[in-house]
């Protein structure tokens, strides 16, 4: 005869439901630290702040005040363009990474670089990071208005595109609330101070938490 709850009384099921749950198998959870790694230029490598003070570091800080277990590597380097980082891509993403923050196109836009360049470049980047596995989240750039409405509509608008192509999280401009704000900005006008990387720590740490939320448990 088939066993029936029914047929308990209630004290007896109350104990063997408790049972039940506490040996039912736990939601999968992560036994290890989420490793993530920034790859981009001098926004990236913290050129001109010390020890602590750049992006990697302090993004790194804010994601465990809010209770994420992560540790956030710095592959940024100074100058370094979108086919500099696609030569260097796989040597500098570790196996065992779990998501690669994206940030590249700056110094291409500075020097004029054809969008479409660009735009073939970070696709490469992002396609060869999921083929391992590895989620992105890709940190757009606008263009310097002096570049001309054509060359800043076709620059602005490939992050866009690629990160709906791949369907990866868009953080869709690195420096929202910095550029152009003198007090957030070092010396030289362009890199964040201490205080303009804290704003962009502020304002990317939500889409860092969704691009986090959206990895394979396990």
């Amino acid at each position: 005869m088939a066993f029936k709850y029914k047929f308990l009384c209630p004290a007896v099921l109350w104990s063997v439901m408790l049972l039940g749950a506490m040996f039912a198998p736990a939601a999968p959870a992560r036994a290890e630290p989420v490793q993530i790694v920034g790859f981009g230029d001098s926004l990236m490598a913290g050129f001109g702040l010390g020890p602590g003070e750049g992006f990697t570091e302090q993004l790194q800080d804010a994601l465990r005040a809010k209770g994420h277990d992560v540790v956030v590597a710095n592959a940024g380097v100074s100058g370094d363009t979108t086919s500099g980082g696609l030569a260097r891509l796989d040597w500098s993403v570790p196996d065992g990474t779990d998501l690669v923050i994206v940030e590249l196109g700056a110094n291409d836009m500075l020097r004029g670089i054809d969008p479409a360049i660009v735009e073939k470049n970070l696709d490469e980047m992002i396609s060869r990071l999921k083929a391992r596995g590895v989620d992105v989240l890709l940190a757009g750039m606008l263009a310097a208005p002096n570049l001309g409405h054509a060359y800043g509509e076709a620059f602005g608008s490939l992050y866009p595109r690629l990160a709906q192509k791949h369907g990866v999280v868009l953080y869709p401009f690195f420096l929202d609330g910095v550029a152009a704000e003198k007090d957030l900005l070092s010396e030289d006008g362009m890199h964040p101070s201490v205080d303009g990387i804290r704003t962009i720590v502020d304002r990317i740490a939500p889409a860092v938490e969704q691009a986090i939320a959206a990895l394979p448990k396990g």
